[in-house]
């Protein structure tokens, strides 16, 4: 691998970091607020809500937790 292609991946790694990161961040933040509301319609006794609100946090639980590199994006062909 030359210096410039190396120097290359490493700023796209770095890029899709950062992206992961916001994505990261925004999916827990979005986490909190399915399960406040989640919360509060269990309390309030609408169960089929609260069951709701616990499916849509299980997704996003599942996005959050498929965040990151993957080898094979890491992997690219030889010219």
């Amino acid at each position: 691998m030359t210096q410039t292609n190396a120097v290359h991946l490493k700023d796209s790694l770095r890029n899709v970091g950062l992206q992961q990161k916001g994505q990261r961040a925004a999916l827990l933040l979005e986490l909190e607020g399915l399960e406040a509301e989640a919360q509060q319609a269990a309390a309030q006794g609408d169960l089929g809500k609260a069951g709701r609100g616990i499916l849509k946090i299980l997704d996003c639980e599942r996005r959050v937790s498929g965040l990151g590199p993957q080898v094979l994006q890491l992997i690219k062909p030889r010219p």
